[in-house]
């Protein structure tokens, strides 16, 4: 293995825009949801009139799809994503807006399939408003205290942040903000981490886990990790996703 400077250094200038994660190919594993999330979306989107993916991150979800529907359009708030999207989707027709997700600028009853995988907080009224009646929801969402083991192994106990995302919350809101939930599947599922750099490139992709993340705060832990990891002894913690579909009522 690299020495712990030349890990971190390497990890500090990767790339971590759009929502991709071959980086952490040969250095990190994620046990992945029994229902191939990625095979229900190609399969909805193929038989859609007009669809919106929102939170797309780079595109990379949706370019996986072979047939997209006449209309699909995606919504990034993250600037540099956006720029990453619309160079992958552009050439496929996709229209790509810089947008809120908690302000869709798109008409009452536009998208007869709206989608996200890991919405950063879904908007649950703004989805029924720009779904026809009958028309469905499919989205996978990360789930309570996911990846808390690393989380708290930086930041300690976060009590509070533990009953955020609960799938049955969810669920609720979206009756209330009237859709009819018609699948709600939950999975956990295994992360190992297997040298410092992948700790940081991780860490920098997803800010919101450790906000302000900076090596230079953190390098006590990071020693740590690193010694721990030269033993043989990956990183071990645990996603949680859950699996949401639902439809507008009539």
């Amino acid at each position: 293995m690299r020495t712990f400077d030349e890990l971190v250094t390497e990890a500090q200038s990767a790339d971590v825009t759009g929502w991709g994660f071959d980086w952490l190919d040969g250095r990190a594993t994620e046990e992945r949801p029994p229902w191939r999330y990625s095979t229900l979306l190609a399969r909805r989107l193929s038989t859609a009139t007009a669809a919106l993916d929102i939170d797309t991150g780079g595109g990379e979800v949706i370019d996986e799809a072979p047939v997209l529907p006449p209309r699909m359009a995606v919504t990034e708030s993250h600037r540099p994503n956006v720029a990453v999207a619309r160079h992958r989707l552009g050439p496929r027709g996709v229209d790509v807006v810089e947008a809120d997700p908690h302000r869709l600028t798109f008409a009452n009853g536009s998208f007869d399939l709206v989608t996200s995988r890991h919405p950063v907080s879904p908007a649950w009224s703004e989805i029924a408003r720009v779904l026809i009646p009958g028309g469905t929801y499919l989205a996978q969402h990360v789930g309570p205290t996911s990846a808390f083991e690393l989380i708290e192994f930086f930041l300690g106990p976060l009590p509070e942040n533990r009953r955020a995302r609960h799938p049955q919350t969810e669920s609720d809101a979206a009756e209330a903000a009237g859709l009819t939930v018609e699948t709600l599947r939950t999975a956990r599922c295994r992360l190992e981490f297997y040298d410092v750099g992948a700790i940081v490139w991780i860490l920098r992709k997803c800010p919101w886990w450790v906000p302000d993340f900076a090596v230079a705060d953190y390098l006590p832990q990071l020693r740590e990790l690193d010694a721990r990891m030269r033993r043989g002894e990956p990183f071990v913690a645990h996603s949680t996703r859950h699996l949401i579909i639902a439809s507008k009522r009539r």
